[in-house]
C-alpha cells in the first residue's frame, strides 16, 4: 500500500530566488508492505520541488500526478534499463565525474542500440542481445560513422 501527499506553498521568484519559480512543493510518500493484513515492512520518504507552474494553473492532485508520471518514466525508463542491462547500481565508480562519464557512454549506447532498431539495422530485441552480437569492427564503426 502506498500514500501520497503533497503541500503546496505559493513564492514569488524573488523569494525563492529562482527565476519562474512560483511554487515549493514537498510530496511525502508513505509505503507499507503488507502479508496477510499485517504490516511487514514501512518506509517514509519526503522529497522537494520547485516549480514555474503558477499556483492555481493545477489543482494538488494534478501536480502530484505530474511527479509521480516523471519519476516513474525516469525508472521504468532509462534508469532502469542502464541498471538492467549495464549494472549501473553495482558500479563502484565513486568519482562524480567518473560517474558522469560512464552516465553518458551509457546513454550513448543506449541511443546508439535505438538508431540502430529504428533504422532496421538490427533483429535484436533487447539491448544485451544487441551487445553480444556486435563484433568488434561493428562496435568501432558504429562510434566512428557520422549518425
Amino acid at each position: 500500500m502506498v500514500r501520497w501527499r503533497i503541500q503546496r506553498v505559493r513564492v514569488s521568484p524573488e523569494e525563492a530566488g529562482l527565476c519562474g519559480c512560483w511554487q515549493f512543493v514537498a510530496v511525502w510518500r508513505e509505503q507499507q508492505k503488507l502479508r496477510k493484513g499485517e504490516v511487514i515492512e514501512e518506509h517514509q520518504e519526503y522529497s522537494f520541488y520547485a516549480t514555474s507552474a503558477a499556483p492555481k494553473q493545477y489543482t494538488a492532485q494534478r501536480l502530484l500526478q505530474f511527479i509521480r508520471d516523471h519519476w516513474a518514466a525516469s525508472e521504468n525508463g532509462a534508469h532502469y534499463r542502464r541498471d538492467v542491462s549495464m549494472g549501473e547500481d553495482a558500479s563502484r565508480i565513486s568519482g562524480r565525474t567518473g560517474a558522469y562519464v560512464m552516465a553518458t557512454l551509457r546513454n550513448l549506447l543506449l541511443g546508439l542500440f535505438e538508431l540502430q532498431k529504428h533504422r532496421h539495422k538490427t533483429k535484436a530485441r533487447s539491448f544485451p542481445g544487441w551487445r553480444r552480437r556486435l563484433t568488434d569492427t561493428q562496435k568501432l564503426q558504429l562510434i566512428t560513422r557520422r549518425i
